[in-house]
């Protein structure tokens, strides 16, 4: 069975003078379909670089990067960002929720960018705000929540159009240890689930939650 991602030599620099700047050297890298991945390295290791290619926000490496077997590095802007739409959610420490839209309406965001009838998208907010027993906000906007809250509907707004990976950079870093690890909990309930969860975090406790750790120093692979 072939891995649900496949990163062959993978490279990125950013040009300054005299040379480049190298943030990420020959990455190469297999994730299975259902693992849950922590990467992990100090500032400025590259980890949130790669984090950003494997979401297809990134588009400026070299090397190749397979999802589900289709060829990532031979593909159209336009054909990386349906398959980001289609297939990818994304968790980040900042939340990153729209501060003029209610919690229901947060969720209704991505859904937007489907081919779906306003009652199927309406259906599916329903059912999101049930699963993370958030229907008591669904009135509220982001400015009347905890941060922990914020951060669940962060994480419910990801997962509800049911990406097959989900990617989260430092989704505990706002927030105290109890929410923390209510966080960590929900991300393992999610893989038990079948969504393959690829994490970036500088805490070992949060590292635990995953099945294995990648490391970075400097943009390489530590082996």
């Amino acid at each position: 069975m072939k891995p649900l991602i496949q990163l062959k030599g993978i490279e990125k620099s950013v040009p300054t003078k005299p040379s480049p700047t190298w943030l990420l050297r020959r990455i190469t890298l297999d994730i299975e379909d259902g693992d849950f991945v922590t990467i992990m390295g100090p500032s400025g290791a590259g980890k949130s670089t790669l984090l950003n290619i494997l979401g297809l926000y990134d588009h400026g490496w070299e090397g190749e990067y397979y999802f589900d077997e289709q060829p990532v590095h031979g593909m159209k802007p336009k054909e990386r960002a349906a398959l980001n739409k289609s297939n990818i959610g994304f968790v980040f420490q900042q939340f990153h929720l729209l501060d003029d839209l209610t919690v229901a309406e947060n969720l209704d965001v991505p859904l937007r960018y489907r081919d779906l009838h306003v009652r199927e998208r309406e259906a599916m907010v329903a059912d999101a705000l049930d699963r993370f027993a958030i229907v008591g906000k669904k009135d509220l906007f982001p400015s009347q929540l905890s941060g922990g809250q914020q951060q669940l509907v962060a994480i419910a707004r990801a997962t509800i159009a049911k990406p097959r990976l989900l990617l989260a950079d430092e989704p505990t870093g706002n927030l105290h240890s109890d929410q923390g690890r209510e966080i960590m909990e929900l991300f393992t309930r999610l893989n038990n689930d079948g969504t393959t969860v690829v994490q970036v975090t500088h805490s070992d406790e949060n590292a635990s939650y995953g099945r294995r750790i990648v490391r970075l120093k400097d943009g390489w692979m530590e082996t």
